[in-house]
Parts: C-alpha cells; sequence; structure tokens
C-alpha cells in the first residue's frame, strides 16, 4: 500500500536510473509512475474511441439490414459518432469539474471504468439505435479521463520538464490507435461484436489506479484554500482573468478535433474505398477481408507518423513556444492530407503518405495536455481542461455531419475528408488571439 502522507514531488526522491530519455533524468520514480499511470488510461481510452471508427461500416450496415444505401449508411454512421461525441464533450466537461471537487485520482478512475464497461456493451446492440446510446455512455468516460490524466501529470511532474511530459501522455494516443487496428485485424474478420467486446477489458486497470496514485499536492493545497473561492468552478472560467483564455482555447480545440473526427477519423473509410476500387475478380469474403486488413494497416501508418508527432510537439514548445508549435502541425496538416488524398492514385501511394498525415493531425493533439492546464490555476485547472477540450468536441459533433453531407455531394469519402481539412487554416487564424505559456509556472 502507499503511504499517502508522502508528498509525490519531494525533492529527497531518488531520480530514477532509467530517466534520461527525453532530457527527463531529473523525474522521480513516482513521477514516472504517474505518467505510465495516466498514459495507459489514455492508450486505452484512445482504443476505445477508436473502434467505432474502424467497424462503422459494417456494424451500421448489419445493424440497418439488407437494402440500406451508402448514403443512409454514412449518414446514421455519423448519427452514432456524433452521438459519441457528444457524450464526450459533456464526460469531458462534467468529470473535469468533478475532478476539481474530488480529485483527479478518483475522477481517473470512474471514467476508464465507465468508458471500458459500455464499449462491451456495444457489442449487445441490436439497432443502431442501441449502439448509439451505449456509444454515449461510452464517450462521457473518454472525455473525463482525458482531462483528469492531462491535469494530473501537470501537476505532479515539475514546471522545467511538463511540456516533455505532457508529449509522451499524448503520445499514448498512438499506441491507442494502433491496439484498436491491431484487435480489428485480428478480431473484425470474424465479427465487429467482438471487436467492442475485447475492448472491455481496460476496466481491469481501475484496481491499480486506486492502489498506486494519489492526489496531487497542489491540487490538496488547493482544496484547503478553496473556502476563500466559493463560486462554481464552470462559471470563473468566464470571470475577467480566464474569460480570453477559455474563448480561445476551445476555439484551438474545435479546429483540431473538427479536423480529426471531421476528416481524419474518416480515414479507413477512404482507404476501403480506395482499395475496393482496385480490387477485381474477389469473391465477396476475400473483398471483405481485403478492406479489414487495408483499413488496419493505414490505421497502423498513421499512427506510426502519429506516434513521432505526439513526441516533437513537446521539445518543439519549449523551444520554440507553444504558439508557435501550433501553427508549425496546422500548417502542416492543411498540406499534408490533401496531398496524400487527392493526389496519390492507389493504396500504395495513399499508405506512403498516411505516416505523414498523422505526425500533422494526430500529433497536433500533443499541444493539449501541455498548453491547457498551463492557461488555469489549480482549483479550476480540470474545470478549464475539460471544459474548452471538449466545448469543441461539442461543435465538431454536428461538424461531423458536414462530412457525410460532402460523401454525399461530392461522392466520394476522399474528396469529403479532404475537403473537411480545410479548417486548420481556421486554427492558425485563432492562434493570433491565444496566450504564449513557454515558461510559466503552474499557480
Amino acid at each position: 500500500m502507499v503511504n499517502r502522507t508522502k508528498p509525490e514531488t519531494s525533492t529527497a526522491a531518488k531520480p530514477w536510473s532509467l530517466s534520461g530519455v527525453f532530457g527527463l533524468q531529473e523525474a522521480t520514480r513516482y513521477q514516472w509512475m504517474v505518467l505510465l499511470v495516466a498514459w495507459l488510461g489514455w492508450v486505452f481510452d484512445s482504443m476505445d474511441a477508436t473502434l467505432y471508427s474502424l467497424v462503422q461500416k459494417p456494424a451500421i450496415t448489419e445493424l440497418m439490414g439488407a437494402g440500406a444505401s451508402e448514403a443512409s449508411i454514412a449518414f446514421y454512421s455519423s448519427v452514432v459518432l456524433s452521438v459519441m461525441l457528444i457524450g464526450w464533450a459533456l464526460g469531458g466537461i462534467a468529470f473535469g469539474v468533478l475532478a476539481d471537487y474530488i480529485g483527479r485520482t478518483k475522477a481517473l478512475a470512474i471514467t476508464i471504468l465507465i468508458y471500458s464497461v459500455f464499449t462491451g456493451l456495444s457489442a449487445a446492440a441490436t439497432s443502431w439505435e442501441s449502439l448509439a446510446f451505449f456509444r454515449f455512455i461510452t464517450g462521457l468516460g473518454l472525455g473525463g479521463e482525458w482531462a483528469a490524466g492531462a491535469a494530473l501529470v501537470a501537476e505532479v511532474w515539475p514546471d522545467r520538464l511538463r511540456a516533455k511530459a505532457g508529449a509522451i501522455l499524448q503520445s499514448a494516443a498512438a499506441f491507442g490507435f494502433f491496439f484498436a487496428a491491431v484487435l480489428n485485424l485480428w478480431v473484425g474478420v470474424y465479427s465487429w461484436r467482438y471487436v467492442f467486446l475485447i475492448g472491455a477489458l481496460p476496466g481491469i486497470m481501475v484496481m491499480f489506479v486506486r492502489r498506486i496514485v494519489k492526489e496531487p499536492e497542489v491540487w490538496t493545497k488547493a482544496q484547503a484554500d478553496r473556502s476563500g473561492k466559493r463560486g462554481f468552478t464552470l462559471l470563473q472560467l468566464f470571470e475577467r482573468p480566464l474569460r480570453r483564455d477559455t474563448i480561445a482555447a476551445s476555439l484551438l480545440a474545435f479546429v483540431v478535433l473538427l479536423g480529426l473526427w471531421g476528416a481524419t477519423a474518416w480515414i479507413p473509410a477512404a482507404i476501403r474505398e480506395v482499395s475496393a476500387g482496385e480490387a477485381v475478380g474477389l469473391s465477396a469474403a476475400d473483398l471483405q477481408r481485403r478492406l479489414v486488413q487495408h483499413a488496419s494497416y493505414g490505421i497502423m501508418l498513421l499512427n506510426a507518423g502519429a506516434l513521432f508527432g505526439y513526441l516533437g510537439f513537446g521539445p518543439l514548445a519549449d523551444r520554440c513556444g507553444r504558439k508557435v508549435a501550433f501553427a508549425f502541425y496546422f500548417a502542416g496538416a492543411l498540406i499534408a492530407f490533401p496531398v496524400a488524398f487527392l493526389m496519390t492514385s492507389g493504396v500504395s501511394g495513399l499508405f506512403a503518405l498516411l505516416p505523414l498525415v498523422g505526425f500533422f493531425t494526430l500529433g497536433v493533439t500533443s499541444g493539449f495536455p501541455i498548453y491547457l492546464p498551463e492557461l488555469f490555476p489549480t482549483r479550476v485547472r480540470t474545470t478549464g481542461v475539460g471544459f474548452c477540450y471538449n466545448l469543441g468536441r461539442i461543435g465538431t459533433a454536428g461538424g461531423v455531419f458536414i462530412t457525410a453531407q460532402l460523401v454525399a455531394t461530392l461522392g466520394t469519402y476522399v474528396k469529403a475528408a479532404s475537403a473537411v481539412s480545410l479548417i486548420y487554416l481556421f486554427g492558425m487564424f485563432f492562434l493570433l488571439f491565444a496566450r504564449e505559456t513557454r515558461g510559466q509556472r503552474l499557480t
């Protein structure tokens, strides 16, 4: 049992001998342990979130029955995805507020349990409506886990190492997406239901969270001082000292998340589309196997590049500033996505460029566990992190319908997703109103 009376950031703690990676020699064993727990929580969070993107086409096709048109399948796929994103947004906001009151560790454990259980229950869906319900509850847990984990790492790690730790934390998403692709590759050929069922296993991790991780010392002190600031944390985000940061951060999150869910999340469907166009003379069974394999390989390649994107954001943000790092990733995403999908012919050309797409479109999300905790004081930190990141997700939930409509208008997933990627232009504009936080200590 962990001694809960010992401060987790004690300067007397012996540095871990293996922590020289990324220049993190000063980190203690406990700080690495906290990062590992939050990292694993985000691995499984990302995995469970990605499972639907991989199986949405076969799942909705089966649930709607024979005779469903491609347009209706695309539409109801978007409905289920949007419902999950709304749940994700509401969960991120609600559990972000809750974590400022009950603690980061408790909120982390609760949210991991929620998204694990309801991912497993998604396997029992009998209609697109029931699948949407299960994915909505799953989304509540997915959103809350990220806010609690990001604040936990930011508060436990020292200021000078926080950006690199945040980048490592976000790199978990690449592994989560990769595991989702492997899971789909192994069992998706049998049934999409098996994919969701196995996705329930991360719930086992909850017992380790509660035993290993204690509440950050800065949060404990903030609780003791809360008597002088009784206002509801969500309302405090719109008081004059925090209002501009709240709005600017929410707009940046909207850009990144719409690019992620309105364009990048449709990559498996786009790959299936390109792959099917090249398949000649295959039986129905062989075609289905080919499509599952190519979609899985595509996600693996996408996230191979994303891993470098995640890890690269922290050092770049420390050297050049948070805003410059965001601008670099926005510009890269704006170029890489249409080049990969509109200027290549065939699956092989698309596969060659997917790592570059992943580097920018997924790697940019690494900026949020670094940047958002720096904008808000401890008493409202997870409220601010959860609200800004997930307010953008609410807008994204409506935005994914744009992609579905563009599929009907432009005729292909490839053209529709490429059109949505133009959102990164707005991101470069919104950066003009964001505040630079490089070198800032957490208050």
